[in-house]
């Protein structure tokens, strides 16, 4: 008997010590990439940083604007590359979305946004016609996807250009958290450049809360003041806005998103656009849809469209705030 005692004693003080050194404990990570910041929190067993930088790395080295050995940038420089899957599958994806929004989101539109001043380059005197010139070289039926073709990716016009800035953060965040799901964490939150994929519980045990800034005008990134607190967990979710990345000239405002049809600056009352999506990589390409779309016709797309819900920050014809959110989103709004 005392030996049956000792040898249960035994295997519960293994059981225990193994408990303890195999518990799931909350970790962070964070750093840079994509040309702006990420924050990571995961519940795991062990330090999964060196997997979470593996898997930035792979998305930074095939769609990063930012690194010029990498598989978009020898595509936009007309070199030869060797198939890649994340690449083919962020085409993929970004011409789907262009087809359903009718263009307002087109992956080509990057030299109109450098003629304005928003992207690599600095600003020069913008003409009628230098902004035609530029236009005829984008538009993202420029673009062919063809899975079976090697490459799968390929371009009608030398000189189209593409820059998967809307839609790359948010195929970074799914890339990172469905690593973490397959290495079995449950819990987590990615985000990277305020995009976002939460799952599970946060360290309170309770679902994940987030906040949605107020677009007030900001260009020096200071003001951090939330119009909204949401929770949420299991999905995706993504932000565009115009009230960060702007300039005044001549008494006029000029935002960082471009209209690719007109190749102009958009003009209308639309500040901000959440979209809560269970892909974090088309929730980011829907919000950027949305700031070129304007206020009526995002709201009408949101309503035709099932999975897509949205919070959309607008200025009223007294230049005073507003917001209206889709039906489904009201259940995230933290009461």
């Amino acid at each position: 008997m005392k030996k049956f005692v000792s040898a249960l004693f035994l295997a519960a003080l293994i059981a225990g010590t193994y408990y303890v050194l195999h518990r799931s404990e909350f970790r962070e990570a964070q750093g840079r990439i994509f040309g702006t910041t990420y924050h990571i929190k995961y519940s795991a067993t062990h330090d999964l940083s060196a997997d979470i930088e593996a898997t930035l790395h792979d998305v930074d080295a095939a769609l990063s604007m930012f690194n010029d050995t990498s598989i978009l940038s020898r595509f936009n420089r007309g070199e030869e590359f060797a198939p890649n899957a994340m690449f083919d599958e962020v085409i993929s994806l970004a011409l789907r979305v262009s087809e359903e929004t009718d263009g307002a989101f087109d992956i080509t539109v990057a030299p109109l946004v450098n003629a304005w001043g928003f992207g690599f380059k600095n600003r020069d005197n913008v003409t009628a016609e230098q902004i035609d010139s530029i236009r005829k070289h984008v538009g993202y039926k420029l673009l062919k996807y063809d899975k079976k073709a090697k490459p799968a990716v390929t371009r009608t016009d030398a000189q189209t250009t593409v820059d998967c800035g809307a839609i790359a953060k948010g195929f970074g965040v799914q890339s990172v958290a469905k690593m973490l799901s397959q290495k079995g964490c449950t819990n987590y939150m990615v985000e990277i450049g305020g995009e976002v994929v939460v799952k599970g519980e946060n360290p309170d045990g309770k679902h994940w809360t987030l906040g949605i800034n107020k677009p007030v005008d900001d260009s020096t990134h200071v003001n951090n003041e939330l119009q909204q607190i949401i929770r949420l967990t299991d999905c995706g979710i993504a932000t565009s806005g115009n009230y960060r990345n702007f300039y005044y000239e001549g008494g006029k405002k000029y935002a960082h998103t471009i209209n690719p049809a007109t190749g102009y600056p958009v003009q209308h009352s639309l500040l901000s656009a959440t979209v809560v999506h269970k892909s974090c990589t088309l929730a980011d390409a829907y919000a950027t849809s949305f700031m070129v779309m304007g206020l009526e016709a995002a709201q009408k797309f949101v309503a035709a469209h099932q999975g897509i819900e949205a919070y959309l920050i607008y200025s009223d014809a007294k230049g005073d705030l507003q917001t209206w959110q889709s039906e489904g989103f009201a259940k995230y709004i933290e009461k």
